[in-house]
């Protein structure tokens, strides 16, 4: 509530306390053996009371008025307070209605003061000043519904925006959920490795190894049956058991990059000390186990 309000309701409320005690007065010293009021006197008690009523009825309606633009200038509160547009707009329409009705009792009581010969200047001031404050809040509520619309239309493109935000972070997470995916299957694919173990004849049987002059063994060259192929990782795989008495690696890893000892059962088996080293050459690798 602003300065020239709260000036125009304290000047109201004196003049509405005068204009009483005018009347109690001229009331008690008219007749002071008379029980009953002079009709007139009444009258003007009775308007003065209803003045009196409808100075409450349009401050009340200033408050509310007042609370609502505080809501309205600040989307997010409008929000956070739970006070949605349409609520907002329904309570507007109401204090206009109000006010339309304090119209009519405001004219009905100037039109009565004018009737009477004796009109009070007080009154009649009074009447001024409240129609000036009636069209005030009339103003104030024009303003407040073309604040509402426009707080709806900054809401509604917020939302949009978040919604297109949303949309935009979904859509990077998934570009980047699936170019890791793909990252870790080059990855996976990078480091896969092969091996064959069996004897001469069931690696020749599988296109494996061949034997040539001097029963020298070869290597086949591009023409494996990879069925026969065990897959493994290269950073994780280790020790390959070999489940064999007798074990030779025909395919060209470095002799420096791995070990071949005898286990507990009397079995050979595979180490590798150097996995760089023995990968390095080829991802397969080929033991004959006879």
């Amino acid at each position: 509530m602003n300065l020239k309000v709260a000036s125009f309701m304290a000047c109201a409320a004196v003049t509405l306390a005068s204009c009483g005690s005018k009347y109690s007065s001229d009331a008690s010293g008219s007749d002071s053996t008379a029980n009953a009021i002079d009709p007139a006197i009444q009258q003007a008690l009775n308007e003065k009371d209803s003045l009196i009523a409808l100075f409450n009825d349009i401050s009340g309606d200033m408050i509310q008025l007042r609370q609502m633009e505080s809501i309205i200038v600040v989307p997010g509160k409008m929000q956070s307070e739970e006070a949605s547009a349409p609520s907002l707009r329904d309570d507007i329409r109401a204090i206009q209605l109000a006010l339309q009705e304090r119209r009519e009792r405001l004219a009905e009581l100037e039109k009565k003061l004018a009737s009477q010969s004796g009109q009070n200047g007080q009154l009649q001031q009074m009447i001024s000043n409240l129609k000036a404050q009636i069209n005030q809040n009339e103003e104030t509520i024009n303003s407040l519904t073309q604040q509402l619309s426009e707080a709806k239309t900054t809401i509604a493109g917020l939302n949009n925006a978040v919604d297109s935000l949303n949309t935009s972070v979904a859509t990077v997470t998934a570009e980047r959920d699936n170019e890791q995916q793909r990252n870790q299957t080059l990855t996976n694919d990078l480091n896969r490795c092969y091996y064959a173990i069996g004897s001469g004849k069931e690696l020749k049987a599988h296109k494996i190894i061949e034997t040539g002059f001097l029963r020298k063994t070869k290597i086949m060259q591009g023409d494996y049956e990879m069925s026969y192929f065990t897959s493994a990782d290269k950073r994780s795989l280790t020790s390959i058991p070999l489940y064999s008495k007798k074990a030779s690696v025909k395919t060209n890893q470095p002799k420096d990059s791995y070990t071949i000892v005898t286990d507990a059962t009397g079995n050979k088996v595979l180490n590798i000390t150097n996995p760089q080293r023995f990968w390095n050459a080829s991802n397969f690798l080929v033991v004959q186990t006879d």
